[in-house]
C-alpha cells in the first residue's frame, strides 16, 4: 500500500515518520520546505518536490493525505489536486478544516469521482511516540479503503468513523472547544495557587504531580503542566499571549446558532482575547501547556517588547 503525504511540519512529519516506522505502507511526501523533504526521506519517506510529482509516484487508485493550515491553503491544495487525481481517488484532510467548508469540498471531489475524507486528528507533538486520536468523516468505502494507514497513526480505540464528510472536523472542532475550557481551569487554579502567599511560595510542579495521583482532576495536561513548571516555576520565560486557531471561534459560533448553552467554552475563548493585553500568570500556564502538547508557538519575555 501507497499513501502520498502533503505537510511535512511538526505534526505531518512525525506522521510519515510513524507510519514508516511501524509499517510495511509506502509514503511518498511532499512539503515547500526542501529541509522538511529531506527529514521524512531520512525516516524511509520518498520525496517529491511538487504536487504534480507526488502524485505521479502512486499508483492507483491513491490516496493523498494533508495536513496543512486550515482555509485558503487546504483550498488551493485540493484545488491543485482535483486536477491530477483520478475518479476512485481520495484526498484525507488532516488539518483543522471548518466542516462547513469540508461539505461543500466533499461534493465538488464528489463530483468528479475523488473521494474526500476528512480526519480530525489530535495528538500534537507526542503522537509519534503515543499516537494520533481520529475523528474521521467520509464515505464508508473509502474509509475502509485506507483502514491500514489510520490503524498505524492511531492507538487502540483511537479511530472513530463518526460519519459522512465533514462530521470528523466537526467533532474535532467540539473537542478543540472542550480543550479551550480545560485549558482555562487549569491556569485559573494554578493562578490562585501561584498568587497566594500566606504559606510562602506553593510547589506547583509537586501540586500538578499530586493532583495526577488518583485525583479527579487528573489528566495528560496536568502532566504537561507538572513539565512546564519544572521546568520555570513561575513560567518567567514565556508572555502569557494565548492564541487562537479558529475551531473555539466555530464551536462557540455553532452553539450560538444551536441555541446550546456553553458559557465556559465561549469565555475560555474571550480569556484568550483578553490575554493578547495583560501578561498574567494563569494565561502564562495556557501558553506553557499549548506549547507542551502542541508544539505552539509562545512568545518569550525577551521578545515581549517587540510586540506591535
Amino acid at each position: 500500500m501507497q499513501i502520498g503525504f502533503v505537510g511535512l511540519g511538526r505534526m505531518g512529519g512525525n506522521m510519515v515518520h510513524r507510519i514508516r516506522r511501524d509499517s510495511s505502507i509506502e509514503v511518498v511526501a511532499f512539503d515547500p520546505d526542501p529541509a522538511a523533504r529531506e527529514a521524512a526521506a531520512g525516516h524511509g519517506a520518498i520525496a517529491a518536490a511538487s504536487l504534480d510529482e507526488l502524485v505521479g509516484k502512486l499508483a492507483a487508485p491513491r490516496a493523498v493525505w494533508i495536513m496543512v493550515p486550515s482555509g485558503d491553503v487546504t483550498a488551493s491544495t485540493i484545488a491543485t489536486l482535483l486536477e491530477l487525481l483520478r475518479s476512485g481517488d481520495t484526498i484525507i484532510d488532516g488539518g483543522n478544516s471548518n466542516f462547513d467548508d469540508t461539505r461543500h469540498r466533499s461534493g465538488e471531489c464528489e463530483a468528479v469521482g475523488v473521494h474526500l475524507v476528512d480526519a480530525g486528528t489530535s495528538g500534537g507533538v507526542w503522537g509519534l511516540d503515543v499516537g494520533y486520536c481520529l475523528m474521521v468523516g467520509g464515505p464508508k468505502a473509502a474509509v475502509e479503503q485506507w483502514m491500514p494507514v489510520f490503524t498505524t497513526l492511531a492507538p487502540p480505540d483511537g479511530f472513530l468513523h463518526t460519519g459522512p464528510a465533514g462530521s470528523g472536523n466537526f467533532v474535532k472542532m467540539v473537542h478543540n472547544g472542550i480543550e479551550y475550557g480545560m485549558l482555562q481551569a487549569y491556569a485559573e487554579g494554578f493562578a490562585i495557587l501561584e498568587a497566594q502567599k500566606k504559606f510562602g511560595d506553593l510547589d506547583l510542579p509537586a501540586i500538578a504531580h499530586l493532583w495526577n495521583q488518583g485525583s479527579v482532576v487528573r489528566s495528560w495536561l496536568l502532566e504537561l503542566a507538572e513539565l512546564a513548571l519544572a521546568a520555570d516555576p513561575h513560567l518567567e520565560k514565556l508572555e502569557g499571549y494565548v492564541d487562537d486557531t479558529g475551531e473555539g471561534r466555530w464551536t462557540s459560533k455553532v452553539a450560538i446558532d444551536l441555541g446550546v448553552p456553553a458559557p465556559v467554552l465561549t469565555l475560555s475563548l474571550m480569556e484568550r482575547f483578553s490575554s493578547r493585553d495583560h501578561n498574567l500568570f494563569g494565561n502564562r500556564v495556557v501558553a506553557a501547556l499549548r506549547n507542551e502538547f502542541g508544539g505552539h508557538a509562545v512568545k518569550s519575555e525577551e521578545t515581549a517588547g517587540t510586540r506591535a
